[in-house]
């Protein structure tokens, strides 16, 4: 099973591999051939190096490495990619769709044929090496499930007709099977408790961070952590149909149809390059008869203007700026899989948000107290404080972090599943448990409760003698950066939804205090995926923040996916941002510092472009030679690549 699994994961890796970086203009090329085009790019740098120290009685040896250098550092770029590319896409397309890499490979073997040797090199090293800094920049964004398949559970303990139990492979159970699931056990698939009680981390589905509570009757699922209780269970559905094996499936169906965008540059450059080549033919054809030139000055010219309108500056307009803007944002605790993702961040039109680990702590706090006038509040403290040390319930490490005992008492207690914590003291019985447990309390208590539940917090009474002396609230409060998080994206204009697996109430509870737009309360995993798509056709570019297994299907789905990076294995996997330390106004800060990037290229692209425009002037005006054109095209490369490392510079 183990194997399958693997192998499985490589099958799914691959397909999605393939397709996340197929460009917007269908460049399914796929871009990973190891190392050696990185190898053979730096061969023929060291070729351009040792021909430009040859003196010029050395010209012909001095031009035949030159060539060399450009066929051996653009191979991969120009000839493999340009030429392939171009082929491919133009096939699928059913037209021509040229890109940048052909119309450089074209720039190049001109400059060379008028005895450029030394430009047209420079512009296969300058084109090449931007090409492979922006495949780095880019990190090659893997959305592995390996961490969800080893999550799965594959075996289970199955009951036999005689009484025993023996292990068995998790796909071979069938609906009505019965299986035993010992404390500390993963459930092993979706049922129900036959026999038993116990308390299930129900995390991995619902992103809850309080165990739920289980008994007979009740509903448990696949891949979830029971705790310390024992229990018999029967089967509800087979291990396809299984709640953990749906948010699987919905992993790997969203990766496989998702389509990031392009960055700026992929989305007009095939339309540039068909429109360059058309105009150098033309005025090519018909210079002679426009201009009176000679057929050879009109080639010469022409070759000049290829030259002119190569798009080294524009290759460059976006390298500088997202390398810096990842390097900045990974100081700040951010990392970003692809600048393409940062790109998106920038021009999210709705963010969603989970509850848990995400805008809360993730951790219930003790909120509220209330006792009773007559009961002397440090003893019963320090009861309280003496039957929680008892329990291993989250409540409990709450409740103890709150409070500290004067003296330390030692009680015996006895931890019932479903009417919560009892033991004895001095001759009186104290009971600590949820409101439900008690037949009849005093209206002040009942208030209060009904008043602190509405606020989406779990209440606990304390008795004594099974009267209620006293309550605590408890909730997972939201974290310090919350509010200011969502008071950012409400002032940007963008859309705030929360998404949780919580109930309405406490959802709502915390997006009052929040001031988030919109609440979406009880959701399973597969709901939150759907829920991103209609965001999406609602409110346009949309972004998930997570931090669960319960989250990665909707990460996944979204614009862009946002990981808090002490979340599980599987959201930082599946996500394109991580903020590594839990800290949402880390995300403040990425979204501040990607508009800027988006801002800085497009200065780049436009300063770009009227430097062509400049040289085409200048070119057809015959005032500008081939040399003079590299001159100022290196010049205006240099321009964009200092603006976008202005990125690296900004406030922390």
């Amino acid at each position: 099973m183990e194997n399958i699994h693997k192998s499985q994961s490589k099958e799914n890796h691959s397909h999605s591999h393939a397709h996340n970086h197929s460009h917007s203009h269908e460049h399914n090329h796929e871009h990973n051939h190891g190392k050696i085009p990185v190898i053979l790019y730096f061969m023929g740098l060291v070729l351009a190096i040792i021909a430009l120290f040859l003196n010029e009685d050395q010209i012909f040896l001095q031009n035949t490495l030159f060539s060399l250098a450009a066929i051996i550092a653009g191979y991969h770029v120009v000839v493999l990619e340009g030429i392939g590319e171009t082929i491919e896409n133009s096939k699928i397309q059913k037209k021509f769709i040229p890109n940048s890499h052909i119309l450089m490979g074209l720039a190049a073997i001109g400059a060379s044929l008028i005895g450029n040797f030394w430009e047209a090199t420079l512009l296969i090293l300058i084109f090449s090496g931007a090409h492979f800094l922006e495949e780095y920049a880019e990190g090659r964004s893997k959305s592995e499930i390996t961490k969800l398949l080893e999550m799965n559970p594959t075996t289970a303990r199955l009951m036999t007709a005689d009484g025993d139990t023996k292990i068995v492979d998790v796909g071979t159970l069938k609906v009505g099977d019965q299986l035993q699931v010992l404390n500390g056990d993963q459930v092993p698939i979706d049922g129900t408790i036959v026999s038993g009680t116990t308390a299930i981390d129900e995390s991995s589905i619902n992103g809850e961070s309080i165990p739920k509570e289980k008994t007979i009757g009740d509903s448990v699922f696949g891949s979830t952590i029971n705790g310390t209780g024992s229990f018999t269970m029967e089967v509800t559905k087979e291990n396809k149909d299984t709640v953990f094996s749906k948010i699987l499936q919905l992993v790997n169906q969203n990766q496989n149809n998702q389509t990031k965008a392009a960055s700026i540059i992929q989305k007009f450059e095939p339309k540039y390059v068909k429109f360059v080549l058309l105009a150098i033919v033309l005025v090519i054809v018909l210079a002679p008869f426009v201009f009176s030139w000679t057929w050879s000055e009109s080639v010469y010219r022409g070759l000049v203007l290829l030259v002119a309108v190569s798009p080294c500056a524009l290759a460059a307009a976006t390298v500088s700026a997202t390398l810096s803007t990842t390097s900045n944002l990974a100081k700040k605790g951010v990392l970003s899989k692809g600048s393409a993702y940062l790109s998106q961040l920038a021009d999210i039109d709705a963010i969603a948000f989970d509850k848990t680990g995400t805008l809360t702590k993730g951790k219930p706090v003790v909120t509220n107290v209330h006792f009773s006038d007559s009961v002397n509040q440090e003893e019963m403290i320090d009861i309280i404080v003496a039957l929680e040390k008892e329990s291993n319930h989250p409540l409990a490490d709450a409740i103890l972090r709150k409070f500290k005992a004067k003296q330390q008492l030692n009680v015996k207690v006895n931890n019932q599943v479903g009417k919560g914590l009892e033991g004895e003291h001095n001759g009186y019985r104290y009971r600590i448990g949820k409101p439900a447990s008690f037949e009849s309390t005093a209206e002040e208590y009942s208030q209060l409760n009904k008043e602190w539940a509405s606020e989406g917090k779990t209440v606990v009474y304390v008795a004594e003698n099974d009267k209620v002396m006293g309550l605590m609230a408890l909730m997972d409060v939201p974290n310090e950066q919350a509010k200011a998080t969502i008071d950012y994206f409400k002032q940007q204009g963008i859309h705030t939804t929360l998404i949780t697996g919580d109930s309405k109430m406490t959802g709502k509870a915390v997006a009052e205090q929040l001031g988030i737009d919109e609440v979406i309360a009880n959701v399973m995993p597969e709901d939150k995926s759907r829920i991103i798509d209609e965001q999406k056709e609602k409110y346009g570019v949309t972004a998930m923040v997570g931090d669960g297994v319960n989250d990665a299907p909707a990460l996944v789905n979204a614009d862009i996916g946002i990981a808090m990076g002490d979340g599980t294995d599987v959201a930082v996997e599946v996500s394109d941002l991580v903020l590594m330390q839990n800290d949402l106004s880390k995300l403040v800060q990425a979204h501040k510092l990607s508009s800027k990037m988006s801002r800085v290229i497009w200065q780049n692209i436009i300063f770009s472009m009227v430097v062509v425009a400049f040289l085409v002037v200048v070119s057809l005006l015959g005032l500008a030679d081939i040399a003079i054109s590299v001159i100022i095209h290196e010049g205006s490369t240099l321009v964009v690549i200092l603006n976008g490392l202005r990125l690296l510079m900004t406030k922390k």
